[in-house]
């Protein structure tokens, strides 16, 4: 079983910054790809990026290339978004999700292991 918290969310004005943290305990041989996803009310998960935590090569989606990245650091376990440029289109919930074999989407039904989500929200 992996384990997955994040942190960091917090409330923002629209273009300021926040890093969000996901932790990895337990099995974390079994996270070979880590991603981020968020949900805003009433909709549906929305894939952020990835990254392969062999290669550290990432992906993202269109709606925050450019703005947001994705970083991990080994010694501690934990995988960071860094988030810049923030709209108020970005206030969602934010999970980390892992999956085994990476499958190179953003499927979130591929994902087995998820965190609780941390909240962001930016005001305009």
């Amino acid at each position: 079983q992996v384990h997955l918290v994040e942190s960091g969310g917090g409330s923002v004005q629209a273009g300021g910054s926040l890093r969000l943290s996901c932790a990895l305990s337990g099995d974390t041989y079994r996270a070979n790809c880590l991603a981020w996803f968020r949900q805003a009310p009433g909709k549906e998960h929305e894939g952020v990026g990835f990254i392969t935590l062999t290669a550290r090569t990432t992906y993202y989606a269109g709606s925050v290339k450019g703005r947001f990245t994705i970083s991990q650091d080994n010694s501690k376990n934990t995988v960071y978004l860094q988030m810049n440029a923030l709209k108020p289109e970005d206030t969602a919930t934010y999970y980390c999700a892992a999956q085994k074999y990476c499958t190179g989407t953003l499927e979130f039904r591929s994902y087995t292991y998820w965190g609780q989500g941390t909240q962001v929200t930016v005001s305009s």
